[in-house]
This record gives structure tokens, sequence and C-alpha cells, in this order.
């Protein structure tokens, strides 16, 4: 795990980029902002979280980090370890966490459940979709502390890398650590204008969608987008998923899990 802090005084206002190995976007986005000696207002602290599974190149060593929180420093298992050690860097802050994903290109974010930091925070970000994870966060970073997770785009993507950079300004310009996210005269690949809270459209997680082992998998619905009962969803070597209900699919893909293809999700409307 690798720290910097900005600022004088304690930080009540924290990022953290590669809780997965794989997934290089937080920790090149924290790197650039860091290296850019920015003027800080607030004191704000940065976390690669994984360093080990990220020279490894792989998503993790011994278990899913995000699956590990809150940790235990005697855990036999690396991200266990390291679980205990990051929740204890980040308790009582506010904090965003940077991620890629193999099943949407454009940003969204993720929250334990929609409360009072994410309505002030959620708006002033790149995106148009969040979701609750509700009884899907366990284990999850966003379980603990206040927490805003940001898918930033494709795994391994430079469009990843880009976002997650911009991503963490925005969310620093509305946690008052910056002034305002642009920089000079570079232009953000993201609209950055905050966006009302109408403008948010808010899902929550309701099940799984199971995923038997097979050679060659297919995703035939689209993320966020509504699914009706009787369509096809997904194929497993042909063999076929249809829907029984209404649902929105959410970090749907044919590769992203081992077991799952995603999430169904509800849509509960917007932020407003």
């Amino acid at each position: 795990m690798r720290i910097y802090e900005l600022g004088e005084g304690t930080p009540e206002v924290a990022v953290v980029g590669s809780v997965h190995g794989d997934e290089p976007c937080g920790q090149r986005a924290i790197e650039r902002f860091v290296a850019g000696e920015p003027s800080v207002e607030r004191p704000v602290k940065l976390v690669v979280a994984n360093e080990e599974a990220l020279d490894a190149g792989l998503r993790y060593l011994d278990e899913d980090l995000n699956r590990a929180f809150p940790g235990d420093p005697k855990a036999e298992s690396h991200e266990g370890r390291l679980a205990h050690d990051l929740v204890r860097e980040l308790r009582g802050k506010t904090v965003l966490s940077l991620h890629s994903t193999q099943s949407y290109a454009e940003p969204f974010a993720l929250v334990d459940e929609v409360d009072a930091v994410s309505r002030a925070i959620c708006p002033h970000l790149p995106m148009e979709y969040l979701v609750e994870t509700g009884p899907f966060s366990t284990g999850r970073l966003i379980d603990h502390a206040h927490t805003i997770e940001v898918e930033c785009g494709l795994q391994g993507s430079e469009e990843a890398a880009t976002n997650a950079y911009w991503i963490l300004r925005a969310f620093l310009s509305a946690t008052g650590v910056l002034p305002a996210p642009v920089e000079g005269d570079v232009e953000p690949p993201l609209s950055l204008h905050r966006r009302d809270e109408d403008e948010v459209t808010v899902f929550r997680l309701l099940d799984q969608i199971p995923k038997n082992p097979a050679e060659e998998y297919r995703i035939f619905v689209d993320n966020f987008q509504r699914v009706a009962p009787g369509d096809t969803v997904a194929a497993a070597d042909g063999d076929a998923y249809s829907a029984d209900d209404e649902f929105y699919p959410v970090l749907l893909s044919a590769h992203g899990y081992e077991d799952v293809f995603g999430y169904a999700a509800d849509r509960l409307g917007t932020l407003a």
C-alpha cells in the first residue's frame, strides 16, 4: 500500500485506487495527480491499495480485496491483512474508490445506499447512473466508511485511466480539496458540469444472474437498459438465459465474473 498525503493537517477526504491489481486506472490517476504538485485547500490522503497485485498483473494474490473488508491483521491472506490496514487508513474519511470494469465503457457510481454524502457528491461527478448495492455490499469497501465507488471505464483502457483522473479531480472539487476540477487549458473528456439531482438515475441491485461453466459466453442485452420478461439475456455454450421478470442489468458481461454474468437491478428513479 502506497500513501500520499497533501496539505497540512489531518485529512478528512481520501481517494483509493487499484484495489484490484488488474485495474491500474486508479493508480495512474493518483500518480498523475500527485506528479502535478497540486495546491490543495484542505488536506487529502491518496492511496494506491494493492501494490503487490498490481506488480503481479493479477486481480488479487490470495483473495479479492474488495470482498475482504473489514479484514483482520492476523489473516492468512495478503488481502485480508491489507483490508484491515486500509480500513484503518480511511476511518472517519469521505472516500472515493476508483475501479474499472469489463461491462460498461462510461463511468457510473456505486454506494451501499444513497445517503447525505452520496447526494452531496454524486451530482458533481461525471456520470448519470448511481447504483445502490444494498445486500451485495458485504465485504466491499463501500460497506465501510463514507465511500463512493466509481467504475471509470473499460478495464485496462486508456480511457479508463483518463476518466479516473478527471473523476478524482471532480470528487476533490466536490469535497473542497480543489477549487475547480479543470486545470489550465486542458479540456476533460467528460462533462464536469454539476448535474441536478433529477439528472442522476438511481438503481438498486436485486439479484445475481448465475453463470454455469462453459467454453463460450454471450450477452444479448445492454447495461442499464430495461429487460422485459421473456427477453434473452445471455447464453453459455448456446444455452440461453431468459428473463422471468422485468429488470435492469448492472455490471453484466461475458467474462467479468467467474460464476455470475452480473446483477439484476430495479430502477428506483433519480436522486431528486
